[in-house]
C-alpha cells in the first residue's frame, strides 16, 4: 500500500526520490509492521479474554454444567454414593484416564469413605444413599464401607439394583436401611480364592518354570505350577477365616441369629423377596421407596447431591 502512494507521488519527478525522502518513508514502513504486529496481539488477548469470560460465566458448555452442580450441591440435604461394578480398596492409576475420570466399571472403598466423611462433617447434610449394583470384589473393602457406613450419626439408606452381593452386600450391611427390587441379586455370602492354573505344562512349548522362591509356601498359588495338597490347607485355611468373618458381620448388622446367616452362607444369592424373608433386607422397593423413607426419617423433602 504504501509502495504505490510513494510511485503516485513521484510520478511526476521521473522516479527520482531523493535518499533522505527514501529514509524517512522507510522508516514509517518500519513503524507501520510494528504498529500492526501490536494490534495484531493486543486482538488476540482481547479474543482470549473474552473466549475465558464466556466459559466461565456458565455460557459454555463444559464450566456451566460444574456451576449448575455447586448450585444443586448447596441446596441438598442427601448425599448420594455409588457402588458399582468391582469393589477394591483403591483404583489402580492405569483405571483412571488424565481427566481423573475412571474407566473401568470399578468403586473403590476409599472414595465411599470420603463421601461418608464428607456428609458426616456438613451440617446442611440430613442423611445418606448409597446405591448399590456390584457383585463384590474385596472382602477388605466391603468391611470398610460397612463399618463406616454403622459410624455415621446421619440415616443411612442402600439400594441394591440389579445386584447386591459378596463384599458389595457386606458393605451394605452397614446400612440403617436396605431396599431391594424383588427381583434384585441379593447375599452371596461365600469366598471365593479359584483360579486357572496351567500346571507348568510347557511341554509342548519348550519353556521351563523355574521355581526361584525362599519360604516354603512363598509360591504357593502360583498358576504355573501345580497346587500341592499342604498349599491347598493352606489357603482354604484363608478361605475360611474370611468366610467366618462374613457370617459374623452380616449377623450382626442385620441383628440376625449367626446359626441362621451360617445357613444361608452358601455362596449363592437370593431374590429380593426372598432376601426380605430371610432378613437380609428391610424392605422391597426402588428410589421412590427409598426416597420416601429418607423424606419421613428427617422430615422434609429429599433433595439429592451425587458426591
Amino acid at each position: 500500500m504504501l509502495s504505490k502512494i510513494k510511485q503516485t507521488l513521484f510520478r511526476p519527478l521521473g522516479g527520482f526520490v531523493p535518499a533522505s525522502v527514501k529514509d524517512f518513508f522507510s522508516r514509517i514502513n518500519k513503524s507501520l509492521w510494528k504498529l500492526a504486529i501490536v494490534i495484531i496481539i493486543l486482538a488476540s488477548v482481547i479474543t482470549i479474554y473474552n473466549e475465558a469470560m464466556y466459559w466461565l460465566s456458565g455460557s459454555g458448555d463444559y464450566y456451566s454444567d460444574e456451576i449448575v452442580a455447586e448450585e444443586v450441591d448447596s441446596d441438598c440435604n442427601i448425599v448420594a454414593l455409588e457402588l458399582h461394578g468391582q469393589l477394591l480398596t483403591y483404583l489402580p492409576p492405569e483405571n483412571i484416564d488424565e481427566e481423573g475420570n475412571i474407566i473401568a466399571d470399578q468403586t473403590a472403598s476409599e472414595t465411599i469413605l470420603a463421601g461418608l466423611s464428607s456428609a458426616e462433617d456438613d451440617p446442611t447434610i440430613k442423611g445418606i444413599f448409597l446405591e448399590v449394583d456390584s457383585y463384590g470384589g474385596s472382602p477388605v473393602a466391603g468391611e470398610e464401607i460397612a463399618k463406616a457406613l454403622k459410624k455415621v450419626s446421619k440415616p443411612t439408606v442402600v439400594l441394591i439394583r440389579e445386584g447386591g452381593a459378596s463384599g458389595a452386600y457386606l458393605a451394605a450391611t452397614g446400612a440403617d436401611k436396605i431396599f431391594a427390587s424383588a427381583n434384585s441379586d441379593v447375599g452371596g455370602i461365600g469366598v471365593t480364592m479359584s483360579y486357572l492354573g496351567s500346571s507348568g505344562d510347557y511341554s509342548d512349548t519348550g519353556l521351563v518354570y523355574n521355581n526361584l522362591s525362599a519360604g516354603r509356601f512363598k509360591d504357593a498359588g502360583n498358576p504355573e505350577k501345580p497346587l500341592t495338597a499342604e498349599e491347598r490347607r493352606l489357603l482354604m485355611r484363608d478361605v475360611n477365616i474370611i468366610h467366618d468373618n462374613f457370617i459374623a458381620t452380616v449377623a450382626q448388622n442385620r441383628h440376625l441369629d449367626i446359626a441362621k446367616v451360617r445357613e444361608l452362607a452358601d455362596g449363592s444369592t437370593m431374590l429380593g423377596q426372598m432376601a426380605l424373608d430371610n432378613g437380609l433386607i428391610d424392605a422391597i422397593g426402588s428410589y421412590d421407596e427409598a426416597f420416601e423413607y429418607l423424606k419421613e426419617t428427617i422430615g422434609e423433602e429429599v433433595s439429592l447431591c451425587w458426591w
